[in-house]
């Protein structure tokens, strides 16, 4: 409201009116008010299930009905019958129907977790197929000594295929492991404090410590997933190039890049820091790097330019 000069019973009959169309539910605040204003629209505002989804929500996840027996001072039947109208009845997201867009979910193919002061690799194996090969075609060529030529040949030829691809899927796995234990060793500090701790690192560098060549690796983290204590990051993420410091070791760009991004998170929005602003700020703390690779960095962390990111001072 400070942004747009807009009185406070201004922004709330807006918002009323919003909350007034259809689907019944949007325009709330949170879930809880989501569901309330849809049986508000059917005439239950003050129903049993009306309390809950207001007071409640945190129980009615849980469906912890002798808790929400207690706290509402009703008996579990009817608590029941009130959880099991608001699952069949009402949605969180009442918007949902009418989207238009898919949403894709990341799932990690490896997870690093600290566990008694050890960090431990764990591939994600839960889509890998359980694969074998055919026990009836492996005894068909042992056993069927009459077996044509041609069709043996057949035989062998596909189980030696699906031989090769079984191993290649089980290779691709312990791969992904070694260049995860790599990455691990090289950016330790990263895992250890977050992304201001990363170090440069190239290919190059990972490829030489497992002892594989740079496109192994490069196929390797692709559109391959880590979930760390820190978040979860593309493999790729921990590749970054070296920006030079006049003290002090090398920073990587992405360390540069999380700092930029800090920086404008803190800055005063009535006076937001220019490209070059930033620039000398990074130039304070060893940093020195150009005022254009400063405009790029902030391209590539989606942040607007300084002449739309300045707010309107609120008025006395």
């Amino acid at each position: 409201m400070e942004a747009t000069e807009c009185e406070r019973d201004d922004a709330d009959y807006i918002l009323e009116v919003i909350q007034y169309l259809d689907p019944p539910g949007i325009g709330a605040r949170d879930i809880s008010e989501s569901l309330y204003l849809q049986l508000e629209r059917i005439g239950k505002e003050n129903s049993l299930a009306a309390e809950i989804v207001q007071h409640h929500l945190p129980l009615l996840v849980t469906r912890n009905f002798k808790a929400l027996a207690k706290a509402t001072e009703r008996k579990k039947l009817e608590i029941v019958r009130a959880l099991d109208f608001i699952t069949r009845e009402l949605t969180p997201f009442p918007g949902l129907p009418y989207a238009t867009d898919n949403t894709n979910y990341i799932v990690p193919d490896v997870y690093v977790e600290k566990i008694d002061g050890e960090y431990v690799i764990r591939l994600n194996n839960d889509d890998l197929p359980r694969l074998k090969l055919s026990t009836h075609y492996q005894e068909l060529l042992r056993d069927n000594k009459e077996m044509e030529k041609t069709s043996r040949h057949y035989i062998s030829d596909k189980l030696r295929n699906a031989d090769w691809f079984i191993k290649s899927l089980y290779q691709r796995q312990r791969t992904i492991y070694k260049v995860m234990e790599s990455l691990l060793k090289f950016q330790y500090d990263f895992f250890e404090r977050g992304p201001h701790h990363l170090h440069p690192l190239i290919l190059k560098d990972v490829a030489d410590d497992i002892e594989m060549h740079e496109s192994t690796v490069s196929r390797v983290t692709s559109n391959k997933y880590v979930h760390t204590p820190q978040g979860i990051y593309e493999l790729k993420y921990f590749f970054s190039t070296a920006i030079p410091r006049t003290e002090g070791d090398a920073l990587a760009a992405e360390s540069v890049k999380v700092r930029i991004r800090q920086m404008i998170q803190e800055e005063d929005k009535a006076k937001p820091l220019s490209d070059n602003a930033i620039a000398k700020k990074l130039a304070g703390q060893d940093i020195k790097i150009a005022r254009r690779t400063v405009a790029k960095y902030r391209d590539q962390l989606k942040i607007l330019p300084v002449k739309h990111r300045r707010h309107a001072k609120s008025r006395p």
